[in-house]
């Protein structure tokens, strides 16, 4: 079955799916074959699948979101691997809830960003004053932050999009010392007989020369050196989300603010306050990076412009 699983991998790699979505589709493809005691998918149907996912629905209680996910890799696998052209799904996919985003205040941003300290500090500041996602933040190489412009690069964001955004003048110093700290870290490494940052397959067949360059070091480095996933070079790579999360959380109850504050928050609340000083939406779409105008258009909702200043009968 391993052999199975790697030709799968494979596949995935030759059609330039992420890292992150190659790890997601082949765990839940394990789990799939295990539910079904490890038989061959190609001795599987579709009354397999649908039976799977009803256990993920009705036994696991997984969410719309996750569902849709298992049910997006079991399809590529099917289709793509194996050959099935024609799919006849009982299950389909489920109706993900729509769920307006929470938000915070300025203030209350200033009162978690002020909990964190060092790097994580400046990552928070980042997500509030530019609107980035978290693994966007993670991802700035030396090279992206302009000084002269004051502009962020973000390159392949969601959707493998680039973009521009603003980069908030408060924090042009904690930067350059962030930048700082990210070239002593590339000279340690340089001096030590390494000094590779970690770059996606395609483009370390690119730039193979340049991986050794200060500029394409990351902002935010990894403490320590890691071995590519897929290339097998000895690298450093950026801190894992799940450091900053881990920040992030001890910060949210240290400030005892009673709402769900996640890194994705700053970001809302970015959008939020934008449009309620008045930015223009096509502006706010475009440093959100968001290809449909409707998705910005949910922060008008929660500002309360949907209603046009309507005022309720008890006031």
């Amino acid at each position: 079955m391993s052999q199975f699983i790697e030709s799968v991998r494979q596949k995935l790699r030759a059609l330039r799916y992420s890292y992150r979505t190659e790890k997601s589709y082949l765990r839940w493809m394990r789990a799939y074959i295990r539910y079904h005691n490890y038989q061959h998918p190609n001795t599987l149907g579709e009354a397999e699948i649908d039976a799977y996912l009803s256990h993920l629905a009705n036994t696991k209680n997984v969410s719309a979101a996750t569902q849709t996910q298992a049910l997006c890799a079991l399809v590529f696998m099917y289709k793509k691997c194996l050959g099935y052209e024609e799919l006849t799904l009982q299950f389909g996919f489920s109706k993900k809830p729509k769920n307006l985003p929470v938000v915070i205040s300025t203030e209350e941003a200033k009162q978690i960003i002020g909990k964190l300290s060092g790097k994580y500090h400046l990552i928070a500041s980042l997500l509030f004053g530019a609107g980035l996602r978290t693994n966007e933040v993670l991802r700035l190489r030396i090279k992206d932050i302009n000084f002269d412009n004051n502009t962020i690069f973000i390159f392949r964001g969601k959707g493998a999009k680039d973009r521009y955004s603003l980069l908030p003048k408060s924090l042009i110093e904690p930067l350059k010392h962030q930048i700082n700290v990210a070239k002593k870290a590339h000279q340690k490494d340089l001096n030590e007989g390494f000094g590779l940052t970690s770059l996606p397959p395609s483009l370390h067949r690119k730039y193979k020369n340049a991986l050794k360059d200060t500029s394409w070091q990351y902002i935010f480095p990894s403490n320590n050196r890691c071995v590519h996933p897929i290339d097998g070079y000895i690298c450093r790579h950026h801190i894992h989300e799940t450091a900053f999360r881990k920040q992030l959380r001890q910060a949210v109850l240290a400030t005892k603010i009673d709402k769900r504050v996640t890194a994705h928050t700053f970001r809302h609340s970015f959008a939020t306050e934008l449009l309620r000083s008045g930015s223009d939406i096509r502006t706010v779409q475009e440093l959100l990076g968001h290809s449909d105008i409707r998705t910005t258009q949910v922060y008008t909702h929660v500002i309360g412009d949907k209603y046009s200043g309507t005022k309720s009968p008890v006031d």
